[in-house]
């Protein structure tokens, strides 16, 4: 006899049906699964068996064999055991034959027969819903979804499908022979997320730094990347932490599309989904694979985690070269893409990169009272662990100076992070508002992200600010990539004055945050020809 339940492999976001086909035949007692399952695939056998155990139930004395179709796709992770478990029990007749019909299933067995949690839940859910991230055809709508009951939350977010949240083996048996029902899990009130995400920190606690405010305001408001270099203490990590307040809640398909990935990662506690945007602020010993995703089975990584949000790289010179080097490409495509033998998993990655560094090893580079006996050479040494294309990606760059303490001793400013977001927000809707109008992008919202015709439909300037423009990139040998940037950096300025047209103010202020060189450059050429 053959039973057969459905349930989900992953590649990326991308949700692929898997059709789990469990045989019971005569010949010499054996259990074995076929169709190229990972190693935590191939141990369910032994947690299928405990399973059974507990429930009072023996394997039968037959040849069990379970096939994962298709058999050249890559079985990877531990909730292949529910479906295994449920297509067994159908095919020993504990279940009836057609009572799984139309159920995906996912979750891993634990040996007392409990049903623990296990990552992507939340896309299996939209797949068995028929969503849109959907690999398979229309054929998937309307199915339902067997999960742990402590996702069962999760999975109701997806909506429309039937969800099972069973505790346990015998939980998911008796409810379909009848004799225990299992109620359907409800989502959590959306009106108490972002209460239940914590207070964000405020912009008002940070004294002085006017400038940097003014960099951090602009950079929330077009999404651009920002890169802050001053000494330490400065402030640039309480800067970078308050950004999360200043930035607009994520839309209705924002929140599933961040939750889903969050879901992949088994970082999604308890179906809590947030409007809040993500923030990431990874050690500086993370590995190229925990930037941009990898390992073993090609989890998403940092950039992925932040996608909609932020990704905060504290003491930037101190990551590594390579893994810093594999920022490049998504910060340009939006997309993390890891490469396999056998398999490219995407990722999606549209983040909004903040960095801060030292400007010097001893981090005291303008202060001859403090700075170590290699400056000013050590500064160079320093800032030339990044390279220049990587450099090039930052819209805006920022001097944090050091506060004095007749600074600290002021009164808090008067103006916090509600005032700036507010400001923020007006600036965002201006840009929604005005790329509805001039593109059909769907993933074109914000300043930074403009590239191309719409560019130069949005950000033309007036003529002054065009003369000043051409100006300074021959002087300051901009490339092609910073001149735009430098034109979506204006664009935005623009946008928090209020004003319809690019003009030579703004262009100037956009200039006034392109990186400049090291001030320890022209010393040093001296030095060497003198």
């Amino acid at each position: 006899m053959v039973a057969r339940i459905g349930t989900v492999a992953f590649e990326g976001i991308q949700v692929v049906d898997v059709d789990v086909q469990v045989q019971t035949a005569s010949g010499l007692p054996a259990f074995t699964v076929v169709g190229l399952p990972d190693k935590a695939v191939g141990e369910s056998r032994e947690r299928v068996r405990a399973a059974l155990h507990a429930m009072g139930l023996a394997l039968p004395a037959k040849r069990i064999t379970v096939n994962l179709s298709p058999a050249d796709l890559l079985k990877e992770g531990s909730h292949y055991d529910l479906p295994i478990a449920l297509g067994l029990l159908a095919a020993m007749g504990v279940l009836p034959a057609d009572a799984l019909a139309g159920y995906l299933a996912l979750g891993e067995l634990a040996l007392d027969g409990g049903i623990a949690k296990v990552s992507g839940v939340l896309p299996a859910a939209i797949h068995a819903r028929g969503g849109a991230i959907s690999a398979g055809d229309d054929a998937a709508a309307g199915r339902g979804l067997i999960c742990p009951a402590a996702q069962g939350a999760e999975a109701a977010w997806a909506g429309g499908g039937e969800v099972l949240a069973a505790p346990s083996l015998l939980a998911a048996v008796n409810h379909f022979k009848g004799t225990q029902l299992l109620a359907p899990p409800l989502p959590p009130d959306p009106g108490v997320l972002a209460a239940a995400a914590g207070r964000l920190p405020d912009l008002a606690e940070v004294k002085g730094q006017e400038t940097a405010k003014r960099a951090l305001e602009i950079a929330a408001a077009g999404n651009h990347n920002l890169l802050m270099t001053g000494p330490p203490g400065a402030g640039k990590s309480m800067l970078a932490a308050r950004l999360a307040g200043l930035l607009p809640p994520l839309a209705a398909d924002e929140i599933l599309e961040a939750s889903m990935i969050q879901s992949l990662a088994g970082e999604l506690d308890q179906g809590h989904l947030t409007d809040r945007r993500p923030f990431r602020d990874p050690h500086h010993s993370a590995s190229m694979a925990a930037l941009v995703g990898g390992g073993h089975r090609a989890r998403p990584g940092e950039v992925s985690l932040a996608h909609l949000g932020v990704l905060f790289l504290d003491e930037l010179p101190e990551f590594q070269r390579n893994a810093l080097e594999a920022l490049r490409q998504p910060l340009e495509s939006g997309r993390a893409v890891v490469a396999r033998a056998n398999a490219h998993v995407t990722y999606p990655a549209r983040f909004q990169l903040i960095g801060a560094m030292n400007p010097c090893r001893c981090g005291y580079l303008s202060d001859p009272a403090l700075a170590c006996s290699k400056a000013p050479g050590c500064a160079e040494a320093y800032q030339n662990r990044l390279s220049g294309p990587l450099l090039d990606r930052f819209d805006m760059h920022v001097d944090v100076p050091a506060v004095r303490p007749a600074d600290l001793d002021l009164p808090a400013p008067a103006e916090g992070t509600a005032a700036v977001a507010a400001r923020v927000a007006a600036a965002r809707q201006c840009q929604r508002d005005r790329f509805a109008a001039v593109t059909d992008r769907p993933g074109v919202r914000t300043n930074a992200e403009a590239d191309g015709d719409v560019l130069d439909a949005i950000a033309t300037p007036d003529e002054a600010g065009r003369r000043l423009l051409l100006e300074a990139s021959d002087r300051f040998h901009l490339s092609a990539r910073g001149y735009h940037r430098v034109l979506r950096v204006a664009r935005t300025i623009a946008d928090l004055a209020a004003d319809a047209t690019v003009g030579r103010v703004h262009i100037a202020e956009a200039l006034a945050y392109r990186r400049r060189r090291p001030p320890t450059a022209a010393p040093i050429a001296m030095r060497s020809f003198g």
